[in-house]
């Protein structure tokens, strides 16, 4: 199949061909005809599936020019990363099309966002949670002309803590409506989401629940504790010339600035950091300077990594094993991306073994294991948390 095959008018043809994709992704094509047909889609689909360009194409094909540029399209993202991906690709696909597309999050002045939305409209409003409930209550922009809602990555907002502000969003909107919901995994927080709100939602599945990315080849180590964690990172870093862009994720903001330290005093200019506590200039700069290829590695907490959007990530190294399954997927996710391979590798201490265990589970496949380098030291230094504890026991005396 090619986008040809599909109903799209000439302007969308003409923006695909400008990009050069000729040929839809698996969920491009499932959820096409389904959004054309007006019913609710809930698309199981990981990053790297091309689920953005999956619903932008079926909401771009169905939009009709309003003069009162008030929002048609509404879309939900988690983070103002994923914000200002998904306003450059509405803005790609309407190089022909007279659209609007405003993009709003927090940590910059409201009143600069709401003066924008009031003097100039929008077509299609992509929006973080918080800052678009803030600017309904304002009185932002009208609502009564929201044709359709996407929530996009719906799993990792609920993890952020947004339930109470999507379900406020979703009760301020007009109850006509077409819904299309996004998410790597379907919760039963979710399922409860879409049973309250959406209307018989038809399920696509771009790959089963839980299956990583066929063109990704996993491997792990097994590593008694951090500081060999991090011999181990550097010698891999330092003899494998074909790591030229990888991401590495660490669990905290704390354990992300501290590998940093470490790995920049090697790597000297070729490593950048990214978490929330970074200013948001030092976030799209830092991700520049990724895509650019000026950094080679990135560091970067599960939140964070949401808002990298490089097509070539050669490698992803899980620097500690994710507690919660779905975030084993999720980070994976980032490489192995347009039909290329990827590599993602994971160090797993003893105490991280039963968190291996629950991904194994939720993949139905065991991630091998590789034998651990000869040449790295293996090191007895410990860390305050893997010490362990002495309990003293209080005896009392009359």
């Amino acid at each position: 199949m090619i986008f040809q095959d599909l109903n799209l008018n000439t302007p969308l043809l003409r923006a695909l061909e400008d990009a050069q994709f000729s040929t839809p992704t698996t969920i491009q094509h499932r959820v096409f005809p389904i959004v054309m047909s007006g019913k609710d889609v809930c698309g199981i689909a990981q990053t790297g599936t091309g689920k953005t360009f999956g619903y932008l194409l079926p909401c771009l094909r169905q939009w009709k020019f309003d003069k009162n540029k008030d929002p048609q399209i509404l879309i939900l993202v988690p983070t103002r990363e994923l914000v200002v991906q998904v306003v450059e690709s509405v803005k790609q696909l309407t190089t022909y099309m007279s659209v609007t597309t405003v993009g709003v999050f927090g940590g910059v002045n409201i009143n600069t966002q709401q003066l924008n939305l009031l003097e100039h409209g929008a077509d299609v409003l992509v929006a973080t949670p918080g800052r678009l409930f803030d600017l309904i209550m304002n009185g932002a922009f009208k609502t009564k002309m929201i044709k359709k809602l996407v929530i996009d990555e719906m799993d990792e907002m609920l993890n952020l803590g947004f339930r109470k502000q999507i379900t406020n969003i979703l009760e301020l909107i007009p109850q006509k409506r077409q819904n299309l919901l996004f998410s790597a995994t379907i919760t039963d927080e979710v399922e409860k989401l879409m049973n309250d709100y959406f209307n018989d939602p038809v399920r696509v599945e771009a790959a089963p629940t839980g299956t990583p990315l066929e063109n990704i080849i996993q491997t792990a180590y097994a590593v008694p504790n951090f500081n060999t964690k991090v011999n181990l990172l550097h010698a891999l870093l330092s003899k494998d010339d074909t790591m030229t862009k990888v991401l590495i994720f660490a669990g905290t903001k704390s354990l992300a600035d501290d590998l940093y330290e470490r790995i920049n005093l090697t790597f000297p200019e070729k490593v950048g950091v990214i978490h929330s506590n970074k200013e948001q200039n030092h976030r799209f700069n830092t991700v520049k300077q990724f895509k650019a290829g000026v950094y080679q590695y990135i560091i970067a907490t599960d939140v964070m990594a949401r808002g990298i959007d490089v097509a070539e990530v050669t490698h992803v190294i899980n620097f500690d094993t994710p507690d919660v399954p779905e975030n084993y997927i999720h980070r994976i996710g980032r490489t192995g991306r347009a039909d290329k391979k990827g590599i993602a590798i994971t160090f797993i201490t003893p105490k991280e073994e039963l968190f291996q265990k629950a991904i194994e589970g939720l993949m139905k496949q065991p991630i091998p294991m590789l034998a651990f380098p000869e040449e790295v030291e293996i090191s007895d230094v410990l860390t305050e948390d893997e010490k362990p504890k002495i309990r003293m026991k209080i005896i009392q005396t009359k």
